[in-house]
């Protein structure tokens, strides 16, 4: 049996802080709701999303820190000492992460309502929890519907923006390295999933020069990009479709260097270098990152070279079980460099 599960409702627009009360109205999701946000994403929405469901829900709220273990305990003791019947997440990927976890384990549905767009864990039933006992991210549930208010969006910085497109081109390398898996490994392969997570990467490669002017069409464009990967990732049953040896490089920066990049960026630089491995046209996806800002190289990541040739030689211990091009042996340092320096990551 494979199961798909799907956000019901997706909404993209501006001044929807008070389309929440109608989402869950529609989708009859009970009386009382948690919101979760954290204290910027606080002043940003949530304040006045909380606001707007005052009026016709019983709420309480809750502050976000951290997407740890520990918030998530946070959120599960909240949820059944308040009797709650779903969650509402304001905020960027932690605070949506927390909410993901919580509302699975607490097997309640939940609401995502981003203020970036950064990566693609705002559709997708994946949640990245920092002191799990895994170093990548855990599968959850995908939120019941998305509420993607543009003009909130907006007012991130824009380096969230390019951070997304890095998390949506990444998708290029993640399918190839599916691909590979279901060739050599006979491991399942969906090709709609594929096809659908393939679209999102072309069509942000194609819209660069809007993305750049970082205004509400960008926005939309980036978006839609992310909500599809979510989209795709469901209908896959796995984050295959938009996680490779590209994501295990980051993950592996994220354990190593001192000041790790956002996700999205280093997913971004890792898609360059692993484009090089598989004989795709890498110089594509790096004249892609640098139109729309998003870093190309160590340098614009603010993490020292040294650590970018040990995350390409230990990424392929991440997730023994996820066959990429990186193989069960890994890159050696010699061709970590090589690949590195040819692609101008260092």
């Amino acid at each position: 049996m494979h199961l798909m599960q799907l956000p019901r409702e997706v909404l993209l627009g501006e001044n929807l802080k008070g389309e929440v009360v109608n989402v869950a109205r529609r989708l009859k999701l009970g009386r009382r709701v948690l919101v979760l946000y954290g204290s910027k994403t606080r002043e940003i929405a949530g304040k006045d999303v909380e606001k707007n469901l005052r009026g016709e829900f019983e709420v309480c709220a809750l502050t976000v820190k951290e997407a740890s273990m520990e918030e998530v305990k946070r959120t599960l003791d909240r949820i059944r000492d308040e009797g709650i019947d779903w969650l509402i997440a304001v905020g960027g990927g932690s605070i949506i992460d927390v909410a993901k976890l919580a509302s699975f384990k607490a097997g309640i549905p939940f609401i995502s309502f981003p203020t970036t767009a950064s990566h693609d864990g705002i559709a997708s039933a994946n949640a990245s929890i920092k002191d799990l006992e895994t170093k990548t991210s855990i599968k959850a549930v995908p939120p019941v519907a998305v509420i993607a208010d543009v003009k909130v969006i907006k007012t991130a910085p824009y380096r969230y923006l390019a951070a997304g497109v890095g998390d949506i081109i990444s998708n290029l390398t993640a399918v190839k390295d599916w691909q590979l898996a279901h060739r050599l490994r006979g491991e399942y392969y969906s090709e709609y999933a594929a096809s659908l997570s393939l679209m999102s990467a072309k069509m942000v490669i194609k819209n660069a020069d809007i993305i750049r002017l970082g205004n509400e069409e960008s926005v939309r464009k980036v978006i839609k990009g992310l909500i599809s990967s979510g989209v795709a990732m469901s209908i896959a049953g796995s984050s295959r479709p938009a996680s490779g040896a590209e994501h295990l490089f980051s993950h592996a920066l994220d354990m190593i260097a001192p000041k790790p990049a956002l996700h999205g960026e280093q997913c971004g630089v890792g898609t360059i270098i692993m484009a090089y491995l598989h004989g795709l046209k890498w110089e594509t996806i790096r004249e892609t990152l640098k139109k729309v800002g998003a870093p190309t190289n160590a340098y614009e990541l603010g993490i020292d070279p040294e650590y970018i040739i040990e995350a390409l030689t230990i990424a392929h211990t991440i997730r023994p079980e996820r066959y990429t091009i990186l193989g069960k042996e890994g890159l050696t340092r010699e061709a970590a460099e090589k690949a590195a320096k040819i692609t101008g990551v260092i």
